[in-house]
């Protein structure tokens, strides 16, 4: 019997994937798509697509256009030759199925996937940027400092609010997925939250041209320039909490990047016990993220069959 076409679509999709991440090192734009195609879910909110998540809406330019996704267009675009080749599978799949490859070739954990996706056909069929109960804009998306979307005080009731009131997150799976800065960028021309930019002459030590962030040694870094959270930011590990760190939760490298919402969990004693823990374990780590990693990419999805399948 012919393999079904969904599952056969996915699986060719995944090992051409693999080359595309490898050869444009494009691993945190990657994973910060598929993140922020979950992070419209609220656990209020039972219909679907309306309650958000990984149903693909970060596909469509209406919730591209939310402040907090800017910049996401070109991870789309990456992912759009895989949808005109394999239409069957679904954007929503194949957003999800880049993150997690994009964590697992940067030396991160193997995530255990499950797939089969309900997809959104169309922009108007996304969540409005207004529609989360308490949140003002990005569906709710996280801000990185304050003033804050949702009206929190302090950075770490703003992480409570996004990933716990409105995700249905633990502290310990917050801290967990916070980790996965450990391959991230960020740009002054995006977020404005950092001081380092497009290009070269405007990159941080970390984030030029000619750095070694790969966990191979090899070069390239996609574009060059913004800034990082860690030095080696296109390698998956536990650095993000090993690295040496002031009273109030912040680096003492200033050629990395920092934000309000990665320096409470140095100051939040709940979140600091897990912060603590994965800078000294870094296969605690890996085991946490990639059961967080899993639940987030599955959060709001409608699956067919219900189940879903796994490749």
């Amino acid at each position: 019997m012919p393999e079904d076409p969904h599952i056969c679509g996915l699986r060719k999709a995944r090992e051409e994937m693999k080359d595309m991440i490898n050869a444009r090192n494009c691993n945190p734009i990657m994973v910060r798509l598929a993140w922020h195609d979950s992070g419209t879910y609220d656990q209020r909110i039972q219909e679907w697509p309306q309650r958000g998540g990984a149903s693909g809406g970060t596909w469509f330019q209406e919730q591209l256009d939310f402040p907090g996704n800017a910049g996401l267009d070109k991870a789309r675009d990456f992912l759009k030759p895989f949808l005109e080749k394999y239409p069957q599978v679904g954007q929503a799949d194949l957003i999800q199925m880049a993150s997690a490859l994009a964590i697992e070739h940067a030396g991160g954990p193997k995530v255990d996937m499950r797939y089969g996706r309900l997809w959104v056909a169309a922009g108007d069929c996304c969540v409005k940027g207004d529609s989360r109960e308490g949140f003002v804009h990005s569906a709710g998306l996280p801000d990185g400092g304050a003033p804050f979307g949702c009206g929190a005080t302090t950075a770490a009731q703003h992480l409570r609010n996004v990933f716990g009131k409105k995700m249905g997150f633990t502290d310990q799976e917050i801290v967990a997925l916070s980790g996965a800065h450990t391959i991230g960028r960020i740009f002054k021309e995006r977020s404005g939250a950092c001081p380092f930019g497009f290009g070269n002459a405007a990159a941080s030590k970390y984030t030029k041209e000619d750095c070694i962030a790969r966990r191979d040694g090899a070069k390239g870094v996609g574009m060059a320039g913004g800034g990082a959270w860690t030095k080696n930011w296109l390698t998956f590990d536990n650095s993000y909490f090993t690295q040496s760190k002031d009273a109030n939760g912040y680096p003492l490298d200033k050629d990395l990047v920092w934000l309000e919402t990665d320096a409470c969990l140095w100051t939040d004693q709940s979140f600091k016990q897990f912060a603590e823990l994965y800078a000294k374990d870094q296969d605690a780590f890996f085991r946490d993220y990639a059961k967080a990693h899993q639940k987030l990419s599955e959060l709001g999805s409608k699956f067919d069959p219900p189940e879903g399948f796994k490749l």
